[in-house]
């Protein structure tokens, strides 16, 4: 699977995803990719394919291998950062472990619609954990802080194409306060969104650097029928 850079194109082993990772913008010290869904970024406990198999190919020359300087679940797809540097990696985590520092912006298409066109939503978040079912994030007064905002940017039926903003980067923040609000993002089994690919795109990203560093991911494969019946041009 090719690593795109403008024109230049780099080949990676990634025969098991069909649609190529692009490189959203390659600097001496960052690196965005678009993040194929389905792709991890961590390995986990049972192994399998991860964005960690393949860093040396995302090398670019550099004597270390890029990091991932935040997480993004496997299923998401979209603006992933790495430091290409120890350094680098050091000041972009230093940046997102601050509430707001990252602007980050989502596309998702839910099923249902928020109450309103656009607001805001703070309900704390609380992992959980059963034997029978794992574990999940849930809405709970002692969990810690999570806000979000969110904005109506389409319609299609029953479907809704929805803006989100996080305020705070709580593990499964997005998915969990769609669900609360009760708009499910499609394709999110866990939390009531029905099964299929899940509808949830890192859109664009804006790193407080000096000069401010921006990348913005394409519509990928999968969201674009459903977002072009909601009025994506950016889907066609």
């Amino acid at each position: 699977m090719p690593v795109r850079i403008g024109a230049e194109v780099q080949a990676l082993p990634w025969a098991e995803f069909l649609t190529p990772v692009q490189v959203l913008h390659r600097d001496d010290a960052v690196l965005i990719i678009d993040k194929p869904a389905g792709l991890a970024v961590h390995a986990g406990p049972r192994g399998g394919p991860s964005l960690e198999d393949h860093l040396e190919a995302l090398r670019f020359g550099k004597r270390h291998l890029p990091q991932p300087a935040h997480r993004l679940d496997a299923d998401t797809a979209g603006c992933l950062v790495l430091g290409r540097t120890k350094p680098a990696l050091a000041a972009l985590g230093a940046l997102f472990a601050r509430p707001g520092a990252v602007a980050k912006t989502y596309w998702a298409v839910v099923r249902g619609a928020p109450p309103q066109p656009e607001g805001e939503i703070a309900a704390p978040l609380l992992k959980v954990s059963t034997a029978r079912a794992g574990w999940r994030m849930v809405v709970d007064p002692k969990g810690q802080p999570a806000v979000t905002r969110w904005r109506v940017l389409g319609t299609a039926g029953d479907t809704t194409w929805l803006e989100l903003i996080p305020r705070t980067g709580r593990t499964h923040q997005l998915r969990v306060h769609c669900a609360h609000l009760g708009c499910p993002i499609l394709g999110d089994a866990r939390y009531g969104g029905g099964t299929g690919p899940m509808q949830l795109l890192a859109r664009a990203i804006t790193l407080p650097l000096d000069p401010p560093v921006s990348a913005t991911a394409p519509v990928p494969p999968h969201m674009r029928a459903a977002l072009a019946a909601g009025g994506c041009a950016a889907a066609g």
